[in-house]
């Protein structure tokens, strides 16, 4: 009888042992640290110190849940989102600049414009004296007693216009918008009444050097590709 029961009391210790060597192995403790916690009264805080694991690993769960949820027409920055403007219109603040309500039609520099054929030494060439252009900024005629050669226009669906050019039948409130083709101005233009907003009065002046500066605004070159195209 005695000898089973020591059987059994050795049993119970060596699964003791075994146990014992199982968790400080996987936990990384050993019977120092253990006697060191218990008799500094630090159970509490190693139970608070794997609360905080447990909450950090709920944390990160989450962030990456959230993180698939983002949608990819958007961009993010610092958690805040953050929408591109898609449009010039979206890009500029119009409302600080007086407006006029206009007629404009388009041209182009064919003889069903201006009379002058690709071979004429004067082709392509504005009043201004600078070349007809489909860019960034525009050029554009107006009647220059309204609007002088110079006077930068913002037009809707059309984008900046700059006043390089003069009309015979371009008078009072009459704009013309530059296309490259008659194609171009029957697809994208024709003629329409129109509210411009006067971004800038022109002092008569237009130079190539000013309009090249002009469309190399590095700020709008990312809708410089969207007006070219149309």
């Amino acid at each position: 009888m005695k000898s089973k029961i020591l059987r059994g009391t050795l049993m119970g210790i060596l699964i003791l042992g075994a146990l014992f060597t199982t968790y400080t192995a996987i936990s990384n403790v050993t019977a120092k640290d253990l006697k060191s916690w218990f008799q500094n009264g630090e159970t509490n805080e190693v139970s608070a110190s794997l609360k905080q694991e447990e909450h950090k690993v709920k944390e990160s769960e989450l962030e990456k849940k959230d993180l698939k949820e983002l949608k990819p027409s958007k961009r993010y920055v610092s958690s805040q989102e953050v929408n591109a403007p898609e449009s010039l219109e979206d890009a500029i603040d119009l409302s600080q600049y007086p407006t006029e309500t206009v007629v404009a039609t388009g041209y182009t520099a064919g003889p069903e414009s201006t009379g002058k054929n690709p071979d004429h030494h004067l082709y392509g060439v504005t009043y201004s004296g600078v070349k007809v252009r489909r860019d960034l900024y525009s050029t554009i005629a107006a009647d220059l007693n309204k609007f002088p050669i110079g006077t930068i226009l913002y037009i809707p669906d059309y984008g900046y216009g700059v006043v390089a050019d003069k009309g015979g039948a371009i008078k009072g409130n009459k704009i013309d918008l530059y296309y490259e083709t008659v194609d171009d101005v029957y697809k994208n233009w024709g003629k329409k009444e129109v509210e411009v907003y006067i971004v800038e009065k022109g002092d008569g002046t237009l130079t190539t050097e000013q309009l090249m500066k002009l469309n190399e605004n590095e700020a709008l070159q990312v809708f410089r590709e969207k007006i070219l195209a149309n």
